[in-house]
């Protein structure tokens, strides 16, 4: 297991379609996603739930997925039908992390949406240290209100990530860091 440190240093995203199994056990994923919820969360809302996608349900949603795209696009060909129907298979196991942000007296709805966000990262972190390949993904269907419907989310609801999680043979390359000086602004009064 890497220090904490090199982990945080050389974490990188596996494309999904590169992922192989197994996904996390139902243990290993109550683990994750026990972990994942311990974000700060300014006033405990929990403004954030999960859909879980395992098995031939990720197949079941990815037939959602290709009806929404072959009715805004009734020229997709065969293949194209193919890999919308496929969006949620390419992983053992995809977890939606869903955001429930609501308007609330003193919590900003922002923050809570940001609450979702370090829900995926650490949802991220904590499967990379366990072992595990993880990608977080945002796709079209993720802002498609039908989907959204469809797997049950409520009006207000929204998809922070689409976290699929499986196994990697290989480590993929790093991809280019910004630099950080160039981000960096001092204040001063």
């Amino acid at each position: 297991m890497p220090d904490m440190t090199d982990l945080l240093k050389s974490r990188r995203s596996v494309p999904a379609h590169l992922m192989t199994g197994p996904g996390p056990t139902a243990a290993e994923l109550d683990e994750l996603l026990t972990i994942a919820t311990r974000v700060p969360d300014h006033g405990k809302l929990a403004p954030w739930r999960f859909v879980v996608f395992e098995g031939d349900a990720r197949h079941a949603a990815g037939e959602i997925i290709e009806r929404l795209h072959v009715a805004k696009n009734p020229e997709a060909d065969a293949d194209r039908r193919a890999q919308e129907r496929g969006r949620l298979a390419r992983a053992p196991l995809v977890v939606a992390v869903v955001s429930t942000a609501a308007p609330h007296p003193k919590i900003p709805e922002w923050e809570q949406v940001l609450s979702a966000g370090a829900v995926c990262m650490l949802l991220i972190t904590a499967a990379v240290a366990k072992g595990f390949a993880a990608n977080w993904l945002t796709e079209w269907y993720s802002f498609d209100p039908e989907f959204r419907s469809a797997i049950g989310l409520a009006e207000h609801e929204r998809i922070a990530g689409f976290i699929h999680l499986g196994r990697s043979e290989t480590t993929p390359a790093d991809r280019p860091r910004p630099v950080v000086a160039d981000l960096v602004t001092r204040w001063s009064a």
